[in-house]
Formats: structure tokens, C-alpha cells, sequence
């Protein structure tokens, strides 16, 4: 599979489907052009639904955002700080 490129992820920057299992390698990327993510870039990267994470955004969950305009942004440490925050133990339950 390494090396293989996905339209679906090219769109967002990533090169190949190996880069979207990363984290590390998505935010370093995401650090490396703009440290903004739009609603849908950012549901991408947290693997959620865009309409799931407008839903957070509007009950006052989920990452910190800002409003530049009529758009919304989340910056990559506040998406990391968030989903590191919400972490659980190794095991399934």
C-alpha cells in the first residue's frame, strides 16, 4: 500500500493513504503550510464526520475554533491538544 495515492486525501495535501494513518505525519504537514484547518480538513484529520464536528462546535465540545469571516478554523495544536485531552486507556470498552 505504501506510496499510493488517494484523490480523497491529495485534496488535503497528503500524498499517499500511508501519510492519512499518521498523526504525526498529518499534523506535521498541516504545521508545515498552514496551521488552519477548515471544518471539513479537520474532521478529516480527527476521522469525524464535518456535520459531526459542526455539532460539537455548536454545543460547545470538541476542539477550539476561531471565526475568520463567515468561515471557521481550528488551528493543528488546538485539534491535538483536544484529541490528546480525550484519550482512554489501550484496551476495548
Amino acid at each position: 500500500m505504501s506510496g499510493r495515492r488517494d484523490p480523497a486525501t491529495a485534496a488535503h495535501g497528503y500524498t499517499n493513504m500511508d501519510d492519512t494513518d499518521d498523526i504525526a505525519v498529518r499534523a506535521r504537514k498541516a504545521r508545515g503550510a498552514c496551521p488552519f484547518l477548515t471544518t471539513k480538513q479537520t474532521a478529516f484529520h480527527l476521522g469525524l464526520a464535518p456535520a459531526t464536528l459542526k455539532g460539537m462546535r455548536a454545543e460547545g465540545r470538541g476542539p477550539i475554533c476561531r471565526r475568520h469571516g463567515r468561515a471557521w478554523y481550528y488551528h493543528i495544536d488546538d485539534i491535538e491538544a483536544w484529541s490528546n485531552a480525550d484519550r482512554k486507556g489501550g484496551g476495548h470498552g
